[in-house]
């Protein structure tokens, strides 16, 4: 009971964890209601036929396809109590794979920035643009753009404002310049990810797909948002320059340390410049050799197909290969390994819990079953129609799973066979999963990177989000036009 001299509780929203533990014991009392049931199927490539009821037992490497109108009805196996607590531990077991190339990213991540090397570039990107400064947002952009697309740079970007917010001020602009630098220029690359680990990989690997297929399409929509974002940053930054009182924070005054801060002058040395050589050149080889150069036509390059493995195998080594490059100790790397690896444990947790949703969907055989139903949902619709009704429906998946790799593991095992039916690939639904977790990403106060970096250069959220409303509603446009072309592209 609260006494007139209390204050009421503030009700706090459950942690992702159980949200995703309740949608587990909801899709048990599934099993209980729904009738069990599959589809017969066919291999992706040899187009062998697999019989509804040999589904389970199939242990082949080719990806298994529904066929339409094939739905069976097979006996009932209902899920209990028991059934739902193992349902984590035996999602683990399902993706271990993607759970220890997450750990060994974060490890990698870590060392990266133990080398102080991220820090050292951009100042030395930034002197080399003193008194052009303008000139520097798109660039920055790009470069922010580039490691959202590629690593998925959210939290990163929150060292970063001290180094830019002090310089953008010094050429006359205000600290939302900075803001539209960092947020949008991370935000956009993490939305059109192109290779990125824990959005595209992990989506990829629950749809069955290499995570190269789409990577021209998602090109084209980083660059087209890289360019919209660069041009909406750069007029605002021009009309603050040119009239101070049109910035949206002209009326607070600002007496904090980054009033008297000045632009980093960290020395960029040869060391840490082969630093961001390996970096970026491990992203670069990762992209190489995920993409699938035979299936695209192209046989002059030698096809790797390498998956969560390999990648993890490719991370490890050149995170070693970083702390050599900078002479760090044994004790310090494995320390520092460790830490970025602890840091992501929640994310590979995440990862375990949300594939359990799908081992008490699959051991209840329902997945069928809601395919079944979705089947006629989607039937007779076109598929810019479908691709779209994908797009929004993720948007609001993203606001009860706000972690990226949670809602991939929940989402592509039933829309990944959605796509088959509606006649588009399976790439498609996954650049418009991440489109929709990136755009809610773009402006939700649950996006901790966001609030996070808006606190530090005391920019009230509010005027924030009144000032990128425009940009949202322009990169949700642009983001569909670029789904519905999508669906008019061969494969």
């Amino acid at each position: 009971m609260t006494t007139p001299n209390e204050a009421p509780k503030k009700r706090q929203l459950p942690t992702v964890y159980t949200l995703l533990f309740i949608i587990i014991a909801l899709m048990a009392a599934l099993t209980w209601v729904l009738p069990a049931g599959k589809y017969n199927y066919v291999t992706a490539k040899t187009q062998q036929p697999v019989a509804a009821a040999a589904v389970a037992d199939y242990s082949g490497d080719e990806r298994l396809l529904p066929v339409p109108g094939s739905y069976t009805e097979l006996p009932s196996q209902p899920q209990g109590v028991f059934e739902v607590l193992k349902a984590p531990i035996q999602g683990f077991h399902k993706a271990a794979d993607v759970a220890l190339f997450v750990l060994i990213i974060g490890g990698f991540l870590a060392v990266t920035m133990q080398s102080g090397a991220l820090d050292a570039g951009v100042g030395a990107i930034v002197r080399a643009f003193a008194g052009r400064e303008r000139l520097l947002i798109p660039v920055l952009i790009a470069l922010f753009a580039l490691g959202g697309s590629t690593f998925g740079m959210a939290e990163e970007t929150v060292a970063f404002w001290a180094l830019i917010v002090p310089v953008m001020m010094a050429a006359g602009f205000d600290r939302m310049v900075a803001a539209g630098i960092i947020l949008l220029g991370s935000g956009v690359g993490v939305l059109a990810s192109t290779v990125n680990p824990f959005a595209t990989g992990i989506a990829s690997g629950f749809a069955g797909i290499p995570i190269g297929e789409g990577i021209g399409l998602r090109v084209i929509q980083w660059l087209l948002l890289v360019i919209f974002a660069s041009w909406f940053v750069m007029r605002y930054a021009k009309q603050v320059q040119q009239d101070k009182s049109r910035s949206v924070l002209a009326d607070i005054v600002y007496d904090d340390e980054f009033s008297q801060m000045k632009s980093s002058n960290l020395a960029f040395s040869g060391k840490q410049k082969l630093t961001m050589l390996v970096f970026f050149g491990t992203f670069l080889l990762m992209i190489y050799a995920v993409v699938p150069w035979s299936d695209l036509g192209i046989d002059l390059l030698p096809t790797f197909g390498w998956w969560f493995d390999e990648l993890s195998t490719l991370f490890f080594s050149a995170s070693i290969l970083i702390a050599i490059i900078n002479r760090m100790p044994e004790s310090n790397y494995v320390a520092t390994f460790l830490n970025g690896a602890r840091d992501l444990i929640g994310v590979a947790l995440v990862v375990a819990v949300a594939r359990g949703i799908y081992v008490v969907m699959e051991q209840g055989v329902i997945i069928d079953t809601i395919l079944h139903w979705a089947e006629g949902l989607v039937t007779g619709l076109s598929s810019s129609v479908f691709i779209l009704m994908a797009y929004l429906v993720h948007i609001i998946l993203s606001f009860f799973i706000p972690s990226t790799s949670g809602l991939a593991t929940v989402s592509m095992p039933l829309m990944g066979p959605l796509a088959d039916f509606s006649g588009i690939s399976r790439d498609l639904v996954i650049t418009a999963y991440q489109s929709a977790s990136g755009w809610i990403n773009l402006f939700a106060p649950t996006a901790a990177h966001l609030v996070a970096g808006l606190a530090l250069a005391r920019i009230p959220y509010d005027r924030f989000v009144r000032w990128v409303l425009p940009f949202i509603i322009g990169v949700a446009l642009i983001t569909m036009g670029v789904l519905v072309a999508g669906t008019l592209l061969p494969g």
